[in-house]
């Protein structure tokens, strides 16, 4: 029989548009021999099952629906929510609940990883090399003289939960500082300012495969502007390498850190990791634990550049996550 899958789109944040299209790719790309898809729009509240052409209420009580006279039920939930509810934890503790299967970490890894720059601190804490940044939370003060020494110039200004780059500014000169922070604050109650750090920009995937932690083709990001920006990632304004143009110790350096840290934050599913290669030395810029999988998406880059179809890929990360569960 085949499994009914739920896959979870919206949320509630700047994110919910590039949610849509990853959940697309998702439901484009399930076997259909195996898996039912239903994409469930969840945008501020009203969750609902979309299925041919119309919408149908989700009961919250139990996450199901009423279609033809029949309750259904969701054998698995493929989370493609970008930002909050199903990046922070809050949807991963629900479907717990509900002892309902999931396709990402739990709602532990999901919230660590969700906030930059708590995740920065815990990842430099087990030996990882990751940028220097100072953490401002919304109404506190801040010495911007002190930053700039303490950061030198360019630096980066970064929501702490908020992916796509939404409100992360590159500051070059001093007088920006001020409106970089404020407008990173129109996303995010707490932000990071982070130091500048020279190099190739390497972003690799995680998964595991049979009871084994695996690492995806290393991407090689060379943005047209400033710096990865949501152009960059979503409108072409960027050149993408996969595999990267690297030494084979530094894609092996890399990917091994990208395993490494899969299984030590406990991830499930599909996961990103960026970083910085600095003269053949990896810094760690975040962790993505709900990365993108639309057309422009650097997953789907990184899994046909490792031979696969999407489809299989996905078959994989629901096998495995049903089988963690």
């Amino acid at each position: 029989m085949k499994k009914i899958v739920a896959i979870a789109a919206g949320g509630d944040s700047a994110e919910a548009e590039i949610s849509f299209l990853s959940a697309q790719t998702v439901y484009d790309n399930l076997d259909r021999s195996i898996y039912e898809p239903i994409i469930v729009s969840m945008t501020m509240g009203y969750w609902n099952a979309l299925l041919n052409g119309n919408k149908y209420q989700i009961d919250k009580n139990d996450f199901s629906f009423e279609f033809d006279g029949n309750r259904i039920r969701f054998d698995y939930v493929f989370i493609a929510i970008h930002g909050t509810p199903g990046e922070d934890g809050k949807l991963q503790a629900y479907f717990d609940l509900l002892k309902i299967p999931y396709s990402s970490p739990d709602h532990v890894g999901a919230a660590l990883t969700f906030n930059k720059w708590y995740c920065n601190t815990l990842l430099r804490q087990l030996g990882y090399s990751v940028a220097k940044s100072i953490f401002i939370r919304k109404g506190e003060r801040f010495d911007e003289k002190a930053i700039i020494e303490n950061l030198k110039l360019p630096c980066f200004v970064k929501p702490c939960s908020c992916g796509s780059s939404y409100g992360v500014s590159k500051v070059k000169y001093a007088e920006d500082l001020l409106m970089a922070i404020t407008k990173a604050f129109e996303f995010d109650h707490e932000i990071m300012i982070e130091e500048y750090l020279p190099g190739k920009e390497l972003t690799c995937g995680g998964y595991r495969k049979e009871g084994k932690s695996m690492a995806l083709p290393i991407t090689q990001i060379i943005p047209n502007g400033e710096f990865f920006d949501f152009n960059a990632k979503y409108k072409g304004d960027s050149r993408e390498i996969t595999p990267a143009r690297i030494s084979e110790e530094a894609t092996a350096n890399i990917q091994t850190i990208t395993r490494g840290i899969y299984n030590k934050l406990n991830m499930r599913g599909v996961f990103r990791a960026d970083f910085m290669l600095v003269e053949d030395k990896p810094y760690i810029i975040e962790l993505n634990a709900v990365p993108g999988l639309s057309a422009a998406s650097l997953i789907p880059q990184q899994v046909r550049a490792a031979g696969m179809s999407l489809g299989e890929f996905f078959n994989i990360i629901i096998q495995e996550t049903i089988k963690r569960k």
